[in-house]
């Protein structure tokens, strides 16, 4: 259980720093690197900062729930549930489009890492939901 309580500890804590990067980048950044661009360019790059948000959201907002189980707040069994299951799989597991020349190398890099990071808990949240629904 330790093992798993360190693991979790560590993806809550990448997770959180991925968002504070995020944070400020979008909030910083962002608008100096859309300077110039077309409307329709800054449109793009606007749907992939919904994408990095998207991605995001839904990754802390499923370590919160496995958290509240650890903390005996939640079953595995609520937890393992749609309510709580990772959404948007369309949108977060799409590739970002790196022939789209306008998106600022930051904003890049940021997408590739909530793009690996929501891929690592999309397993994760499968592997726990058949888990729950096994009673293992």
């Amino acid at each position: 259980m330790e093992t798993a309580t360190r693991f979790f500890g560590k993806t809550y804590d990448e997770t959180m720093a991925l968002l504070v990067a995020s944070r400020d980048y979008l909030a910083n950044a962002q608008p100096a690197d859309t300077t110039g661009l077309k409307p329709i360019e800054r449109l793009r790059v606007n749907c992939e900062a919904m994408r990095l948000t998207t991605r995001l959201t839904q990754v802390m907002a499923w370590l919160l729930a496995q958290r509240a189980v650890h903390e005996g707040e939640l079953t595995r069994e609520a937890a393992a549930s749609e309510d709580y299951r990772l959404q948007a799989d369309e949108v977060c597991l799409a590739e970002t489009d790196h022939t789209v020349h306008v998106l600022p190398p930051r904003m890049r890099e940021l997408l590739d890492q909530s793009r690996r990071l929501y891929v690592r808990v999309a397993r994760l949240d499968e592997l726990s939901r058949r888990a729950a629904l096994s009673g293992t």
